[in-house]
């Protein structure tokens, strides 16, 4: 069985090393996972070349199981896909698409992710929340928010008329959205948790400003820690990386494309940390 992680740019991802030691650990000898640099314009075709033939056995060799989708590729996905999630529809992103039965069907571990890596922080029930970012992931962040009880949240973006599909996934999750630009900052100190879903390098400029902040939650996993990340540690706060949501989206993942519950959370974890680590090295 194949699967693999496509998106534009892709050669950083660490998918690849989270789900190969998922296969070795769980014995899966026959299955790969390989890795595509794919862009929008790219998609159609590249989904048509791998959609099953109706009536093959889903253990014939070289089938595709599914894919792991990351940027531009999450909203690009969904009119191409023949059936979509509840909660994919909700927050208008599908990052895993599972091939069966002839047929591609598109979900969304994305906000499973958000929570195990929350809750494994001891954040389960927090009374305000501001997201940094208005792409496909700060909408999966809105529905791990909603599912924790959370039914309002700020959303901080550069300009409020790029974030019409963040606040109309809002809408569909029933989260009340309040929308501010970057220059309101500094208001998000008095919420319990702030999400950036921004871009490696992009919160740099507002370290300082986020210090105060009790919790982050930085989508970010390379470079790591960031200035933010490190600058809410040092005033005492606590800080949760992207890290432990790639790895928690990717345990969902694998499930959903073997079938299987038994997936190797530690040694996914140990696999990710080691080529994190062996980067940091090289790069030094």
């Amino acid at each position: 069985m194949r699967a693999a992680v496509m998106g534009s740019p892709i050669a950083h991802s660490l998918s690849p090393f989270l789900h190969r030691a998922a296969y070795r650990e769980m014995g899966l000898a026959g299955w790969s996972y390989e890795v595509f640099e794919c862009d929008e314009a790219a998609l159609p075709a590249m989904l048509r070349g791998m959609r099953p033939v109706r009536g093959e056995g889903p253990d014939e060799a070289g089938t595709w199981a599914g894919l792991s989708l990351t940027m531009p590729l999450k909203r690009a996905v969904l009119p191409l896909l023949d059936t979509v999630s509840e909660l994919a529809v909700e927050v208008g992103g599908a990052n895993t698409v599972i091939f069966a039965e002839g047929a591609a069907h598109g979900a969304n571990t994305d906000v499973y992710g958000i929570k195990r890596a929350l809750a494994e922080a001891g954040v389960t029930a927090p009374r305000s929340a501001t997201v940094l970012g208005g792409g496909a992931t700060a909408c999966s962040a809105l529905a791990a928010l909603r599912d924790l009880g959370l039914f309002a949240a700020t959303l901080i973006v550069r300009e409020p008329g790029r974030a019409r599909e963040t606040v109309e996934a809002a809408r569909r999750l029933g989260v009340s959205l309040a929308v501010r630009t970057f220059d309101k900052i500094d208001a998000v100190a008095h919420a319990d948790l702030v999400v950036s879903t921004l871009p490696a390098g992009t919160a740099d400029a507002y370290a300082e400003r986020l210090a105060r902040v009790p919790t982050l939650f930085d989508v970010v996993y390379a470079p790591w820690p960031t200035h933010a990340a490190m600058a809410v540690r040092a005033a005492g706060g606590t800080v949760i990386g992207g890290f432990e949501m790639l790895l928690h989206q990717a345990v969902r993942q694998v499930e959903l494309m073997t079938g299987r519950a038994d997936v190797p959370v530690e040694a996914m974890r140990a696999a990710g940390h080691a080529e994190v680590l062996r980067r940091v090295t090289q790069a030094h």
